[in-house]
């Protein structure tokens, strides 16, 4: 799995909490004034990931202050950037002359080599994941980033709420990656980056082509997932929507290993699969779930779903129902259905988890 590290306070007495979590944060991110009204008994998780260079954190925490003083600057000078983006509860930022509120579904940027101050801003707890990355790493000048520091910016819709799916995936299937993708995901996080700070300061034509090209190709595949139902969904309408040729399209996905069609069929039957083994929704037709992912034929779904799976729908389920004898999931031979076709392109949550570190600060 990725190099992964887990704090709990918990694992400490009530009156070490706090600072214990004091002390990682400000190893974590750079020397700064933590205070809170939970102090006493300061219940709070952390999941430290390593991608490369940066580090990815999700949290959840009590309402905190972090405060970060000219004269803390002036001790640790830290050339990188803090990105968090909120999913639950607020916090009031400032920096640099610019001062807002964030709440849940916005994320914001801070410059850890200058001041700032991030305070409670309304809710029971904060929630959230938190992003250190190095200066150097984003293709952009500090004076463009300078312009963004402290601001809110929407997760709603866009890059932002791509970028935000993309780390709420890999924070909820962390363990589902081998060592080697954490540079490889440390790149992509990058390119997401870059690209949202780009298309927000619009100035996407200052960044390297293989970034703007590869936060194209990201775009284009949120959108066929959000799109998967539609049974109208092809090639020339996904080039239309994001204004593009389908010739180029297809240039696009010539590295992700499949042509376009073949990665939407991918998804969509990938998601029949999941219908498919979920109890709770055995008694729904299989034609029905094969309609809620865009398959407008039952019989070209079976033929579809056996090529791919090698067994029918109706006999896929059956094996994937709990039973006394049989693992779910498995085959009676041992092997999982549907692991013929390689999963390179497909949905990262199908590897094999394995076991993280953990740890109390």
């Amino acid at each position: 799995m990725i190099d992964t590290t887990t704090f709990r306070t918990d694992a400490f007495p009530a009156n070490d909490r706090f600072d214990r979590w004091s002390a990682c944060m400000c190893e974590l991110m750079a020397p700064m004034r933590i205070t809170s009204d939970h102090a006493g008994d300061f219940r709070a998780t952390a999941h430290l990931l390593r991608l490369g260079a940066l580090q990815v954190w999700p949290t959840v925490i009590p309402p905190t202050r972090f405060e970060r003083t000219p004269r803390l600057v002036r001790r640790d000078t830290s050339e990188s950037y803090h990105v968090s983006v909120m999913l639950d509860g607020a916090l009031h930022v400032t920096q640099s002359g610019h001062d807002d509120v964030h709440p849940a579904r916005s994320l914001y940027i801070v410059d850890m080599s200058r001041p700032f101050d991030c305070r409670p801003g309304g809710g029971e707890r904060l929630r959230g994941i938190g992003i250190e990355i190095p200066k150097a790493l984003l293709p952009l000048p500090d004076r463009e980033i300078d312009k963004l520091l402290a601001r809110r910016l929407s997760a709603e819709d866009g890059i932002a709420a791509l970028l935000v799916d993309f780390l709420t995936g890999l924070a909820t299937r962390s363990d589902s990656y081998q060592p080697a993708d954490g540079p490889r995901l440390g790149g992509v996080l990058i390119d997401l980056l870059a690209a949202l700070a780009a298309h927000t300061l619009d100035a996407e034509r200052r960044l390297p082509p293989e970034t703007h090209r590869h936060a194209l190709v990201l775009r284009i595949q949120a959108y066929i997932q959000q799109h998967l139902p539609d049974p109208r969904l092809d090639v020339a309408e996904i080039a239309k929507a994001h204004h593009i040729s389908v010739s180029y399209l297809h240039r696009l996905f010539q590295d992700e290993a499949s042509t376009v069609a073949a990665w939407v069929r991918a998804q969509r039957l990938e998601r029949a699969r999941r219908d498919l083994a979920d109890p709770a929704l055995g008694a729904v037709p299989i034609h029905e779930i094969a309609a809620r992912w865009g398959f407008s034929h039952a019989a070209v779904f079976s033929r579809t779903f056996r090529a791919e799976v090698g067994m029918a729908p109706r006999d896929y389920r059956h094996h994937m129902r709990p039973s006394p004898t049989a693992a779910r999931g498995q085959l009676p031979g041992g092997g999982e259905p549907g692991r013929r076709r390689s999963r390179r392109g497909s949905h990262p949550a199908a590897q094999r988890p394995t076991p993280g570190r953990e740890s109390g600060c």
